[in-house]
Parts: C-alpha cells; structure tokens; sequence
C-alpha cells in the first residue's frame, strides 16, 4: 500500500473512531496499530513497546504532572481572588477595568494550569459572574474570558510546550523564554481592544460605582502583596530555568512545592483540598498522558510508513518559496484544530512538519511557538474549536452557541494578527532565548 493511501485510510478510520465516540487515545493508537497489522504484519507491535520507553520514562514528561498539581493547588488556594482583587486596585476605577483585570488574571491562571480546556473552565467560574453582575456586555465578558483563559498555553509553563519539546528532542526552557515576547504582545493587544472599545461603547463597560468609605492604604497594599505572590511564583519557576538553576523538570517540584507555601499563606493548605487537588491532577495526568501515548503510537507507525518523506516531496514538487510552505502548515494546523484538541495536533503534526522547518532554515524553537499560537486560535475558531464547548459549559443557561461565536470573533482576529507578525519577524520569537541561554 503507498503511503498516500495509507495516509488516506488512516486519517478515515481516525474520523470514523471519533464519530463512533471512541476515546482519542485509544482510537488514535488502535487505528495505527490495527492498519499496521494488516499491512506490515506482527512486527507493529513493535511500535508500542518503543513508544512507551521513549514517552514514558521520558524526563521531560514527568514535568507534565508536577505543573498540572501546581495548577490544581493554585487555582484552589484562593490566590484566583486575590489576583483578580490586587488588579483592580492597581488599575484603579476606569472604564473597562474590570474587563482588564479578566484578561491579566485569567492569563495567569491558565499559565498555572498550562492547558486550555482546564484554564478556560477555572478562568470563567471566577470571573464570568462578577463581569455579568456589574453590567458588562454579555459577549464582551464570554470573550475577555476565551481570550484570557486561552493564553494558558502560550505562557509558560505550557503542558504543548513541554510535547513539542518531548516530540521534537528540543529545549523546553528555550521554548519557555521564546513564549514570553509573544505572549506580552497578545495580551497587550487584547487589553488595547478593551480599552479602545470602552471608548467607542461605553454602554459595554459600565464604570463601578464609588465605594462609600474608601479602603485604607495599608489594606490595599496588602491586596497588592497577596496577588503578587503567585507572579512571584511563576517567576521563580522561570527564573530557575533562565538562570540554569534547575531544569524544566526540577522548577516544577519548585513550583508545587511554592503552591504548598501559597495555601498555606492563604489559609486554605487542608487535607481535603490537598487531596481535591491531587485528585483532579491525577484525572487530568492520566487523560494527557494517554493522549500522549495513543498519539505518539500513531504518529510513530505513521512516520515509520514514511509521512515525513511523503510531505517532504509533496513540498518539494509545489516549488513554492519556504515561508509558503510553512503558512501551509498553519493552515493545516488551524484546520485540525476545529476537531482535535491541541496535545493531538502537536504530537502529531510536530514530529512531520518541525523537521521539514528545519530543512528550510528556519529555527524549531521558532516554528514550535508559531504551532502553539496557532493552536490556540484554532481550538477557539468557530463552529467546531474545542475551546467554544468548554466555555459553553460553564456559562449561563441563557448564553447560547451563536453568542459565544460572535464573542471570540475579534479576539482570534488578534491573535491571529500575533501569528502573522512572529510569523513575519522572527526575531520577536528568537531574540531573547538567544539573548539569555546563548
């Protein structure tokens, strides 16, 4: 069977598995495995037991639980509240302060949960009904809250990241660093917007009204220090990356260990919440570690058959300039992202299409962080983004599909406008992890 064919069948089982309700993993690695059988024979089988040394006892990997228990115990430890508190104290009272305050807090906490799904979800339930209650456009609070919550994944730490890193034998702290350039220009674009839109329709975002008694200077710098604290962490987290202190891996036992320290401030370390925490984490592990496993069978059995060779001549035979070829890929990538979610797509489109960046002359850290950017507008792309459903879940009985697609419209246009100007300076994405880890 040509590999095109091959391709073909593959990619129509995988759709037909997913229209059948079958988990992803298990239909991602039983369709490679069982198309592998009738072709190639008892020898498949291989693939697994290789696929599981090299995933599984991966050091790399095993930072993925130590940052989802880090976010688990955050996002329980009260520290959402004082972030969300400390911002409106530093923003002060503007119009639309409360819309800025979403996107800077439910960045953070999806940083601290490092997936989208899981950040979208922790994001709304702290901040859809207070931007509700006071006022504010209903479409406008659904997408500060996709928008936030999304950048989960392009602020490091970022479970896709750590994949990308694993699949493609680079560095995640160069990955991490590489993030932060475009992740500040995302969010300073999204507030931009909120801030351009207050103006233009003020009756969007209602100003709060005066407080009767105003709060004592001490006590606001002691909301400040209390949602500082989780930046704190998160920096040290980063920090002990950049100063090669400790490896990916290590700084998230750091980062567990100053969560622990974070309850315990916060009144809030108890045997029941510790125990909530680790159990949520331990759900979340094993969905994301089975993902990665069912993926990675199938992406190896398929790279055996030689995919990479395929797309390679593929490419070759367009006779197109290389930044065409990596626009396509994007297109590829958004596309997939309207059915799959984003550790799919990267353990799968990663290990064909980085390789072939790389043959181009372009940096791997660079198109690395291109995919993310790209996922995460195309998990949230009406009608089929992954992102929409999660955000659907959690909302009001009265929020319908129609009005969660017209919210996120300008804020994937944004982000979409990010793509492009990494895409078009790359320097935006190389410069400073070539700056600080040579």
């Amino acid at each position: 069977m040509s590999i095109e064919l091959l391709t073909g069948v593959l990619l129509a089982c995988i759709l037909l598995t997913f229209a059948l309700g079958a988990p992803v993993a298990f239909a991602l690695g039983g369709v490679a495995m069982a198309i592998g059988y009738l072709t190639w024979g008892d020898g498949v089988f291989n693939v697994i037991s290789t696929t599981l040394e090299a995933t599984h006892f991966s050091f790399i990997l095993l930072a993925i639980p130590l940052y989802i228990y880090m976010g688990q115990l955050l996002t329980r430890s009260g520290i959402g509240d004082a972030m969300f508190n400390a911002s409106q104290i530093l923003i002060g009272r503007v119009r639309g302060s409360l819309a800025i305050s979403v996107i800077l807090v439910c960045s953070m906490i999806g940083a601290m949960v490092g997936i989208i799904g899981a950040g979208i979800m922790t994001s709304g339930s702290i901040a859809l009904r207070p931007m509700l209650e006071r006022g504010y456009d209903k479409r406008l609070a659904l997408g500060v809250i996709m928008a936030g919550g999304g950048l989960g994944i392009l602020i490091p730490p970022s479970i896709p990241m750590i994949m990308f890193a694993s699949a493609t034998q680079n560095s995640v702290g160069r990955m991490f660093i590489a993030a932060l350039i475009p992740a500040t220009i995302t969010i300073v674009m999204l507030i931009t917007y909120v801030v351009i839109s207050g103006r233009l329709k003020p009756n969007k975002m209602p100003l709060d009204p005066e407080p009767e008694t105003p709060m004592p200077t001490r006590e606001k710098v002691h909301t400040v220090f209390n949602g500082s604290l989780s930046l704190l962490l998160i920096i040290a987290v980063l920090g002990s990356i950049m100063l090669g202190i400790a490896t990916p891996t290590e700084s998230g036992a750091i980062g567990v260990v100053g969560a622990l320290l974070l309850a315990m401030v916060f009144k809030q370390l108890k045997p029941a919440m510790v125990r909530k925490s680790g159990l949520h984490a331990m759900l979340l592990v094993n969905v994301a570690i089975w993902i990665i496993f069912g993926a990675t069978v199938f992406s190896n059995f398929h790279l055996l058959m030689g995919v990479q060779s395929m797309v390679e001549g593929f490419t070759e035979g367009l006779g197109l300039p290389p930044i065409m070829i990596i626009i396509m890929f994007q297109l590829i990538m958004l596309l997939l992202g309207f059915f799959i979610d984003e550790f799919i797509i990267v353990l799968i489109c990663a290990p064909i299409f980085t390789p072939i960046a790389v043959s181009l002359d372009y940096d791997p850290i660079w198109f690395g962080i291109l995919m993310i950017l790209n996922i995460e507008i195309a998990v949230q792309t009406p009608p089929y983004g992954f992102a929409l459903f999660y955000l659907k879940g959690i909302a009001p009985k009265n929020v319908t599909m129609l009005d969660i697609y017209r919210s996120v419209t300008p804020f994937v246009l944004i982000k979409l406008a990010v793509l492009i100007l990494c895409m078009s300076v790359p320097e935006l994405v190389t410069w400073l992890p070539d700056k600080l880890m040579n």
